[in-house]
This record gives C-alpha cells, sequence and structure tokens, in this order.
C-alpha cells in the first residue's frame, strides 16, 4: 500500500454517471464515469489508489458506498466517502417540495436540521 502524499489528502473525485460527470468535470472536479454495475469496482479502485481525500459518489450508482467497500476502507481514514444525491433524482417530476428536498440534504450530511 502507497502512503497518501499531503497534496493526495486534498484531492477531490466524484464518481458519477456519464451523463453527470461532464457538470462536474466543468466545475474541475477529477470524474470516473461508471454505471450501476460497475460503480462498486470503480469505487474500490479509487479507495485503494490512496489519491483523494474526499470521494463523492452519486447514490444512482450506490445507494451506500461505505458498504460497498468496506473490506477496502477497513484499517483507513481516508478517503472519505461522501454520498450525493443523483440530479435526476435532485430535479425529477415526483420531488414533492424543493424546500423539504434540500432539508434532507442537510439532515443527512451534518445530522440534524438547521432552520432559518
Amino acid at each position: 500500500m502507497t502512503t497518501p502524499t499531503a497534496t493526495d489528502l486534498h484531492r477531490v473525485a466524484v464518481l458519477a454517471d456519464s451523463e453527470t460527470a461532464t457538470g462536474y468535470r466543468l466545475a474541475g472536479v477529477e470524474v470516473v464515469e461508471a454505471t450501476p454495475e460497475t460503480a462498486a469496482k470503480e469505487l474500490e479502485a479509487l479507495v485503494l489508489s490512496n489519491r483523494f481525500g474526499l470521494v463523492a459518489v452519486d447514490t444512482s450508482l450506490l445507494p451506500d458506498p461505505g458498504k460497498a467497500v468496506e473490506r477496502a476502507m477497513r484499517g483507513r481514514d481516508l478517503p472519505i466517502l461522501l454520498p450525493i444525491p443523483s440530479l435526476k433524482d435532485a430535479f425529477s417530476n415526483d420531488a414533492v417540495d424543493a424546500k423539504a428536498y434540500m432539508g434532507k440534504l442537510v439532515r443527512d450530511t451534518i445530522g440534524f436540521d438547521i432552520k432559518l
């Protein structure tokens, strides 16, 4: 196992489908494209590469990224795996309320509600 450098710890990667990947690339983020069938293998490769401090994972590919790479993450603190909602989920016609959706994102991310 290679030891990550200080520079690697600040690197971010996103695991996303090909449609969503373009937007992240335009934002300057390193992206790995996957399908639901290949996502677990691609995520494991990202974890084992020791090149990233944070890997964001589109939940339409892997609803529970931590569970998908549980074995590869054993004994590791990094990368932090961040599940992010897919754009399809965020902007689907089934979305009941944008405010409720954003509230759920905040609650799921930090563990509690913030009301302004």
